[in-house]
């Protein structure tokens, strides 16, 4: 496998709420990663797959909830986000495709 399909799987999508939106404003843009993933693995797929310079990148792990399904008891999946701040200069359009 070669090592941007590793980036992709690191990296499944970007978020796109009305937080992330502020965060934007901030120069930061938020992914949901791999659970696995470390902030390193983070910081060196955003930056091989956009061209960016990464100044930080900040973790947070959202818990599955428990919901009801036609009466059956289910759990979501837990999801990982990544906030990560970009260098001045350096943006990420994620309205549009890789």
């Amino acid at each position: 496998m070669s090592a941007k399909a590793d980036h992709y799987d690191v990296i499944r999508s970007p978020i796109i709420t009305e937080k992330a939106t502020m965060a934007s404003e901030a120069n930061a843009v938020v992914f949901e990663v791999d659970i696995a993933a470390t902030k390193p693995m983070i910081k060196e797929a955003v930056e091989e797959l956009f061209g960016v310079k990464v100044t930080a990148v900040n973790t947070a792990i959202t818990k599955g909830k428990v919901k009801r399904f036609r009466g059956q008891l289910g759990t979501r999946k837990s999801v990982k986000k990544a906030y990560v701040t970009l260098a001045e200069g350096n943006t990420i359009d994620v309205s549009t495709g890789l």
